[in-house]
Order: C-alpha cells, then sequence, then structure tokens
C-alpha cells in the first residue's frame, strides 16, 4: 500500500480513517455502497493523548482522494466526493497516531512520506522472496517432524513396539495437549526474546527430540517423546504469524498465511515420497524404516534450525548484520516504505517494541477481551469433522487393502487437492470480502462425505471408498482466513501476540477432540465417529453464521453511536478515551 497511480502523489490514507471506497476492500463500502462497517477493520482514528504506549500510531491525511483495493490501486475523485466522517480527514491529529518512542522503526516513521505503487509493490516481492519464503521452509520443517508419524504407521511401527490404536491416540493427545500448554508461554518467550532469536532455539531443540523418536522401545517412551516434542514445537505457529505481521498489511496477511500453510501440506506431500525412500531402508544396520525415518528427517530439521539463526532479522529496518550484509537486505528508502506502510495499514503495529515483553497486567487484559471469545471457539470446533479421517489417512488406507508404498503415494492426491482449495478460498475471501459466512464451505464439503461413509457397506470398492476419504482430506480448508481474521480483529500488538496463541491452543485442542474420535471397538467402517463429525458439521454452520452476525451488530451499534455524535464530541473522544484496541468506539471488526 502506498500511493495511487496518476501525476500526483497523496500520502497514503490509513485503513482506520477510511468509510468508503471501491468494491471488495477490507475497509470501505464500494459502487453498491457498502455499509460502513461491512467487513471493516478499522475506523481507527486516534488514541488517548496522554498514553501513547497504549496505542498505534500512524498520521492522519489532508486529502482522502486515494485509496487501495487489495492489489489495485483506483483513483477515488476528488476528497469533497468520498463518503468519510470530517473527523478523519480533518489534519492536525498527528500526535495520536505517532509510534511510541521505543518502537524499532520510529527512525523511520514519517507521515508525510511519499512513494510509488510500483515501489512498493518491488518491496513486498523482496519481502516475499526474503521473508515468508524461509518463514514456510521453516513450517516445512516443523510439519516435517510432528506429521512424519504418520508415514511411521504405515510400517508396521505399532506393531514392531507392541502398541495399539488406542495407544496411539493417547501418544496424539499427549502430544496435543503438550503443543497446547506451551503455546502461550512460548509465544510470550518470543516477545520477550524476539521471534528470531526464539524460533531457531526452538527447531534446534525439537530435532533433537525428533530423531531419538528412532530409539523408542515402547509404550512410556513413545509417550515421553511425544510429550517432548509437543511442548518444543507449541508456539511456533503464533510466532510466526506475529512475526510476518511486523511485514505484511492486513490484505496481505490471509494470502501470505495460505502459503504457510500450503508449505505445511507441501511438507505432507513431500514426506510421502521421502518416506517412500526412507522406508525402504528397513533391515539397513537392523534398523526398521521408521527408525531411519525419524532419524534422519529429525537431523534435516536441525540443520534448517542453525541456518534459521543466522538469517533471520528482528524486523524490517533490522536487517544488516555479518551474515545477511553489512547494509542489510533494504535501502533506507525501502526501510521507510515498509515501517510507513504497515502502520498506515494499522496502528496498533507500532504500540510496542518487538523485543518488549508482555507484562502480567497486559496479559490479563488480553485473556479477558471477550470479543476474541467467538474465535476461539470457532478454532476449538471448526476442523473436527475433517481431522480424524487426515490422522487415520494411512491407516484407513492400508485397512482398505493397499501396500506400505502404495499408501503413501495415495496420500498424494487429496493432499494436492487440499492445497488449491486452500489457496482458492482464501483468495476468494479477500476478493469478495467475505469471511465467515464464506468459511461454512468446508462444513458443507464435509457433510455429504461423511454420510457417503456411512453408507458404504463393508464390502464396497476399494477405489470408492479412497475416492470418499480422498475427497473429505481435500476439504476447503479456511484456517489461514481465521487467523488472519484473529490478527487483524486484536487492535493491539499486545492482543494479537496473545490472541494467535490461544487460537491456535484452541486449535490444538481441536485436534485432541478429533483425535479421539475414532475408537478401537468402531473399527473398520467408524460408523459412530462419523456420525459424531455429522453433528460437529452441523454445530460449526450455526457457530459461523453465529459469529457473523456478532461482529456485524457490534460494529452496527458503535456506528450508531459514532454518526450520533457532533464533530467536536468526536474530537473530545479521541483526545481523552482510555478504550484501547478493539474496545474503541472507531473500532470496526473484519467479518
Amino acid at each position: 500500500m502506498g500511493f495511487s497511480k496518476g501525476r500526483r502523489q497523496h500520502r497514503r490514507q490509513p485503513s482506520w480513517l477510511r468509510i468508503a471506497t471501491t468494491s471488495n476492500s477490507p475497509y470501505l463500502g464500494g459502487p453498491s455502497e457498502q455499509s460502513p462497517w461491512s467487513s471493516t477493520q478499522y475506523t481507527f482514528a486516534a488514541a488517548e493523548a496522554s498514553a501513547f504506549e497504549d496505542m498505534a500510531s500512524p498520521s492522519t491525511i489532508d486529502e482522502i482522494g486515494y485509496a487501495k483495493k487489495n492489489d489495485s490501486w483506483i483513483e477515488e475523485g476528488p476528497a469533497n466526493t468520498v463518503k468519510s466522517d470530517p473527523t478523519f480527514a480533518t489534519s492536525g491529529l498527528d500526535k495520536y497516531y505517532r509510534p511510541v518512542d521505543g518502537y524499532e522503526g520510529m527512525h523511520r516513521y514519517d507521515p508525510d512520506f511519499e512513494w510509488e505503487p510500483e515501489e512498493e509493490r518491488r518491496v513486498v516481492r523482496k519481502i516475499d522472496k526474503r521473508i515468508c519464503a524461509w518463514v514456510c521452509v521453516m513450517f516445512f520443517a516443523l510439519q516435517l517432524d510432528r506429521g512424519n508419524i504418520a508415514q511411521a504407521l504405515s510400517d508396521n511401527m505399532l506393531d514392531d513396539l507392541g502398541l495399539s490404536t488406542n495407544d496411539y491416540n493417547y501418544g496424539q493427545t499427549i502430544f496435543y495437549v503438550s503443543f497446547l500448554l506451551a503455546e502461550l508461554p512460548s509465544q510470550l518467550v518470543s516477545k520477550w526474546m524476539g521471534p528470531d532469536n526464539w524460533i531457531p532455539i526452538q527447531m534446534v531443540s525439537w530435532s533433537f527430540i525428533a530423531s531419538m523418536q528412532a530409539f523408542i522401545t515402547g509404550r512410556k517412551s513413545f509417550f515421553l517423546t511425544r510429550c517432548l516434542l509437543g511442548a518444543l514445537e507449541g508456539g511456533f505457529i503464533p510466532e510466526q504469524v506475529l512475526y510476518l505481521s511486523y511485514w505484511y498489511t492486513s490484505s496481505e496477511m490471509p494470502t501470505r498465511l495460505s502459503w504457510f500453510w500450503v508449505s505445511s501440506k507441501a511438507t505432507d506431500i513431500s514426506s510421502a515420497f521421502i518416506a517412500y525412500v526412507l522406508l525402504r531402508l528397513r533391515g539397513f544396520f537392523g534398523v526398521a524404516g521408521w527408525q531411519w525415518l525419524f532419524f534422519l528427517e529429525g537431523l534435516l530439521t536441525g540443520a534448517i534450525g542453525v541456518f534459521s539463526w543466522y538469517y533471520l532479522p528482528s524486523g524490517p529496518t533490522q536487517t544488516a548484520s555479518a551474515f545477511r550484509g553489512e547494509d542489510g537486505w533494504f535501502t533506507a528508502r525501502q526501510e521507510k516504505i515498509m515501517v510507513n506502510r504497515v502502520l498506515r495499514d494499522d496502528p496498533s503495529k507500532g504500540d510496542m517494541h518487538n523485543r518488549q515483553p508482555i507484562t502480567p497486567a497486559m496479559l490479563w487484559e488480553c485473556l479477558a477481551d471477550w470479543h476474541m471469545w467467538p474465535l476461539y471457539l470457532l478454532g476449538l470446533t471448526a476442523f473436527v469433522p475433517q481431522y480424524p479421517m487426515t490422522a487415520y489417512l494411512t491407516l484407513q488406507l492400508r485397512s482398505i487393502g493397499f501396500d506400505t508404498f502404495d499408501t503413501n503415494l495415495l496420500v498424494v492426491p487429496p493432499m494436492c487437492l487440499y492445497v488449491i482449495q486452500l489457496l482458492f478460498w482464501t483468495w476468494l475471501s479477500e476478493k469478495i470480502n467475505e469471511r465467515f459466512l464464506l468459511a461454512t464451505v468446508g462444513q458443507l464439503w464435509s457433510f455429504p462425505l461423511l454420510l457417503g461413509l456411512i453408507a458404504l457397506p463393508l464390502a464396497a470398492p476399494a477405489g470408492l471408498r479412497y475416492m470418499l476419504i480422498a475427497l473429505l482430506v481435500g476439504f476447503p480448508y479456511v484456517h489461514a482466513i481465521l487467523v488472519a481474521i484473529t490478527s487483524r480483529n486484536a487492535g493491539t500488538v499486545r492482543t494479537r501476540t496473545v490472541a494467535s496463541a490461544l487460537y491456535n491452543m484452541c486449535v490444538q485442542a481441536d485436534n485432541i477432540i478429533g483425535s479421539n474420535i475414532y475408537r478401537d471397538d468402531d473399527k473398520p467402517l467408524y460408523l459412530h465417529g462419523n456420525k459424531v463429525l455429522i453433528f460437529f458439521c452441523i454445530f460449526n454452520v450455526l457457530l459461523f453464521v453465529g459469529t457473523k452476525f456478532f461482529y456485524v451488530t457490534i460494529n452496527r451499534r458503535r456506528e450508531a453511536k459514532w454518526n450520533a455524535m457532533s464533530h467536536d464530541e468526536k474530537e473530545i473522544y479521541l483526545a481523552t478515551t482510555r478504550d484501547k484496541g478493539n474496545k474503541r468506539l472507531d473500532f470496526r471488526f473484519a467479518h
């Protein structure tokens, strides 16, 4: 985001100051004259003048004739033709939007700075290559070590260790409980140390445990390694989300997060081929194939972690180092573009230093933010209908007659479908500016497939059963949409830090629920389990619709109050309010 096409240059308007724009923008109405509260993040105008440390802060602007629609630039026309509240177009409020003095990019902050759209596009492409691409590589490493147990199962790991399906369920539950409990503490450590320091430490630590899984001998050692692996991996995902938010605007985040989770499924696809090779080492030095798998893939993750220690910069203005080059990756002008475009998009990103810890008081305030609770509830149940079949995919394929190597190759088609759907639905959500209603597609997709699996007799052709399973595993995954909207609706860095962790904790609890639905006494068709999953599909549709209604209602009430205020009353509110983040009267929730 920067300045629009045309001969004139205008200072780009902060998203929370915009009231109307062209269609599909997440911040403004379009030609159809959407209501000001339609899927809007901010009308965020200003914060308490005496408490800069509690608010975020880009500048106001004198002209609002230009706005950005996603990645294209649209000329809006003269300022007096744009539907907007005069308060948001009034100059002289710059002091309300300044970042805190300790903000790491303060030396590049300039409310009068101007740049061309093409300059910004070049900067974003550079960020994509330097930052987003490597974040995806690190996520590849995470998924490799936490997901390779699926390939190990196809090599008779349970039989070798004398474990049952229920033991596997308990092990996965232990893993996810450990992962869940470590999420928030790990995120708080990351906020204190910086993700660029903490993430590599995590990676090297869990890679050691991942390799040690090659030496487990039974139930106790299996449970122990699952516990340690979950505890060391916990927090990694919200840490990456917070780290990416330093670099990208709110409208750019969903697409980058979709690629983030594409790398997860790319791991599942590539690990199937890796497993096809490594599992053939069974018997080499008297070691089982699944042991080679754990050991060698753990070593690979450790190498990625060591490299990440030297590679990751702490922020957009801190890329210079002996490893990355004395001059860093960006010019001074590019750094100014990065800092100012992010702050003008979301003022909350300037309210803390990226190494500033969350205090206990801040933590409690974030935990008590009831406006975020519907998102946590969605994380708790949204993916239950698809998780059991995904977790049991290799066991299901073995049970219907496919051998070890065919099973690992047959995992690839549903994962490819999953990737396509992830990218498409994430893109569409921003394109049509709709999130919660669109997110019901995953439930509507899964419902008839689960009915089909229930109706399918035991003697049904293996190919038909595989088709239903593959379609269920390749469902429309809307996780990137929900993670992005959690970040957008947080309103402050501290809330974003905590909310990202809490949401992901709920997702891990979702996995715990899902991992205990298919039981030994329900094999091989899992009829009872699939009926439970159908119930979750219905419940989730109602929950998505209810969450949409919740945020729309709040936005409408705030809009009515805001419009009922006189200009002077709005000025007084902006100058004196003690409301913070998403509690402010001029904050609008995305939905």
